[in-house]
């Protein structure tokens, strides 16, 4: 079967596009093999995992992920980007404003167009951070995991938990060069405090409006950025006071812009997404 693709990235957070709103692909292979072979930089594609569209009964359209080692998490940030800058310049939807159907619940991207009608950025309304440890899900005595100390094969650390749809535990460093991300990223994603694994990001504090960050993520790695998880790390440097409602996210791969509107509680997260190149493959 001969696959047509897009690859695009948001902030070196890269993936492999596809429009499934037929079917026809998950029924030539499951979704969890494709992305195993479509991902590998060797013999693949390469990616950090696989975005399908696929049709909604409630949506506008429907948002599929499937990570490079085969496992579906509830959202992607930088992938939703990618996402709707894709559904825009490939008319799939025409519309600005879009609502898409996640695991994670309603995510609602605008994209931002140039006088050329390209989109040139992408403004996500990423919904209400979650902040129960029994909804994130994590292993706790009490009601919220703010900077809960956990014992790891890696060291003791200090964490805050925080939902973006996805599990994340947050970290705050004094240098973020010091870390040893996977050694410890490995250790608290894999933790029997967190049921379904989770996301973990390291912070280091530039001042109220900034942070740097670094991120291991739940079933890819070391990635060069991660959407939700800079959402999560904002919230939690915000409950703790570090930050105040705005802040810009220094990541590998770039920046992002967060911002918490505490009047309705939902977090907005602004940045970039590039289409790299299109191409098929045979599977």
């Amino acid at each position: 079967m001969k696959l047509n693709f897009s690859k695009m990235e948001g902030l070196g957070n890269d993936f492999v596009f596809l429009d499934d709103r037929d079917g026809s692909i998950e029924g030539a292979m499951g979704y969890p093999e494709l992305a195993r072979k479509l991902c590998d930089r060797h013999f693949g594609i390469g990616g950090d995992g696989i975005i399908l569209v696929r049709q909604s009964a409630t949506h506008d359209i429907r948002f599929v992920i499937i990570n490079s080692d085969g496992s579906e998490p509830e959202m992607c940030g930088n992938g939703m980007r990618c996402f709707a800058k894709y559904l825009y310049e490939n008319k799939i939807l025409t519309q600005k404003r879009m609502q898409i159907e996640t695991l994670a619940g309603t995510v609602i991207p605008e994209v931002l167009v140039d006088e050329a009608n390209t989109v040139t950025s992408v403004t996500v309304d990423m919904g209400i951070p979650i902040l129960s440890c029994g909804k994130i899900p994590f292993v706790c005595d009490r009601d919220t995991g703010i900077e809960e100390l956990i014992e790891t094969s890696a060291g003791n650390q200090f964490i805050t938990t925080v939902s973006m749809g996805n599990p994340h535990a947050v970290i705050f460093v004094p240098d973020i060069t010091a870390v040893d991300v996977e050694g410890v990223g490995r250790a608290i994603e894999t933790h029997e405090r967190f049921p379904e694994n989770t996301n973990v990001e390291f912070i280091e504090v530039v001042s109220d409006r900034e942070l740097k960050m670094k991120v291991w993520e739940r079933g890819a790695g070391i990635t060069l950025a991660c959407g939700t998880g800079a959402c999560a790390a904002f919230v939690a440097a915000n409950l703790t006071k570090r930050v105040q409602e705005r802040a810009v996210i220094h990541l590998a791969g770039g920046d992002l812009d967060i911002y918490w509107d505490k009047e309705t509680g939902h977090i907005f997260k602004t940045g970039p997404a590039t289409q790299v190149f299109d191409g098929s493959i045979f599977i």
